[in-house]
C-alpha cells in the first residue's frame, strides 16, 4: 500500500465529514492511479463499491507555494456548473493531519487517458479525428468562461501573463543544474521582445497543461473529463493552445513534440485543423490567430525546456526515489536543448 494515503485516518475523516462515501467497518480501499513529479491521484472504493478520486500533493520536495490543493479545488468547483467537463467535486480537506497534507475528493470518471504514443492506438481509428476536434471544443469552452462570473476574480494578477511566466521560468531554470543555459537565455531574450509586440491578450481561465494526457476520453473520442488543474490560472488563453500544439506531434515532423503523445499515430487531425477549429469556436480571426501562435508555440517549447531542467536537477540531486537515468541524464539534457533551439529558430534567433 502506498504510504501517501493512510486508509485508517482517511476512513475516520470520511465517516465524520463525507456522508456521500459509504464507510463500513474496515478502512476504505485506496490505490494509486498516477504519480510522478506533480500531484498524486488515487482511486478510492467505498463499502458499496462506489469509486472516487483522491488528489494530494507529492510526498517530497514540495515548495511552500506549490501544489496548492485549495487552489486546484477552487477551479474544479468553479467550473463544475459550466460546459467544461471536470470531475464532479465531492469534498475538500484542508487539515494536513488527516493524511499528511490537504487533499480533495471528486467522483471517479471512467475514460481513456491518452498519455503517450502507445495510447494513441487504443482509440479506434474512426474516433481519432473526433477526439482531436472535441478536445479543442472543450478548450474553447474553458476559455469562454468568465472568471469573474465563476467567482475567481481574486486570482487575477497584475501585468501580462506571458511576461510573468517568462520571469518565473527564467528564474527557476537559472537555479537548475543544467550546465549550459546559453540557448535557453537567447530564446528567453527573443521571447521577451516578441511578447511585447503581441496584441493585448484577453484574459480567461487557463489550464496550464492542456493535452490528451490530462484528459479522459470515451470510445467515441469525446472528452469526458479534464484533470490536473494544479497549474490553472487567470491568464492568456492562447498559452493553453500554444502548449497543446507544441505537444501535438504528427508523423513526419522535423521538430519533435515537447511531450510525445497519441497524435503521433495516424488518424488524428493535423495542427492546422486544430487551429481552424479553435478559431471557429472562439470567434477569433484565423489568419491573425495563426500568426500569433508562432510566438505562443515557441514559448511552449522554451517553457518545456525549463520544466525539463527542473526534472534533470532533481535526478542529478538523487531525490527521485532512487530512479536514476542510465546515461546520467544526457538524453534529457539533449532533449531540452533541442526544444530551446527549436524555440529560438522559430523566433528568428
Amino acid at each position: 500500500m502506498d504510504d501517501a494515503v493512510a486508509p485508517g485516518p482517511l476512513t475516520d475523516w470520511l465517516r465524520r465529514e463525507v456522508p456521500q462515501v459509504a464507510v463500513g467497518d474496515g478502512p476504505v480501499a485506496v490505490e494509486p492511479i498516477s504519480g510522478g513529479h506533480s500531484n498524486l491521484t488515487y482511486r478510492l472504493t467505498d463499502a458499496v463499491g462506489r469509486r472516487f478520486a483522491l488528489r494530494r500533493p507529492p510526498t517530497g520536495m514540495v515548495l511552500a507555494t506549490a501544489h496548492d490543493m485549495g487552489r486546484e479545488w477552487r477551479f474544479i468547483t468553479a467550473l463544475a456548473p459550466t460546459a467544461v467537463p471536470v470531475p464532479p467535486p465531492v469534498a475538500f480537506c484542508a487539515d494536513p493531519d488527516v493524511i499528511g497534507a490537504p487533499f480533495y475528493l471528486t467522483a471517479y470518471i471512467d475514460g481513456d487517458v491518452l498519455g503517450d504514443v502507445a495510447a494513441g492506438h487504443r482509440l479506434a481509428p474512426a474516433a481519432r479525428r473526433a477526439a482531436g476536434l472535441h478536445l479543442i471544443d472543450v478548450l474553447a469552452d474553458l476559455h469562454a468562461v468568465d472568471p469573474d462570473a465563476a467567482g475567481l476574480a481574486d486570482l487575477r494578477r497584475p501585468g501580462r501573463y506571458l511576461e510573468r511566466q517568462l520571469r518565473r521560468w527564467h528564474r527557476q531554470v537559472h537555479a537548475s543544474a543544467v550546465p549550459d543555459l546559453s540557448v535557453i537565455d537567447a530564446a528567453h531574450a527573443r521571447l521577451v521582445e516578441r511578447v511585447r509586440e503581441l496584441p493585448e491578450p484577453g484574459e480567461g481561465i487557463t489550464h496550464g497543461d492542456y493535452r490528451p494526457g490530462n484528459l479522459a476520453f470515451g470510445p467515441d473520442g469525446r472528452v469526458r473529463a479534464v484533470f490536473d488543474w494544479e497549474l490553472a490560472a487567470i491568464g492568456d488563453p492562447l498559452a493553453d493552445l500554444g502548449w497543446l500544439l507544441a505537444s501535438w506531434g504528427r508523423p513526419g515532423d522535423e521538430v519533435p513534440p515537447t511531450i510525445p503523445g497519441p497524435s503521433l499515430v495516424e488518424g488524428y487531425p493535423d495542427r492546422g485543423e486544430l487551429v481552424a477549429r479553435y478559431a471557429e469556436r472562439s470567434g477569433r480571426d484565423l489568419a491573425a490567430l495563426a500568426e500569433e501562435l508562432e510566438v505562443y508555440i515557441a514559448f511552449a517549447r522554451w517553457r518545456s525546456a525549463c520544466i525539463s531542467a527542473g526534472v534533470y536537477t532533481r535526478y542529478a540531486a538523487g531525490v527521485m526515489g532512487g530512479r536514476g537515468e542510465a546515461d546520467g541524464g544526457a538524453a534529457r539534457l539533449a532533449s531540452l536543448q533541442a526544444q530551446a533551439e527549436a524555440a529560438l529558430a522559430a523566433l528568428g534567433g
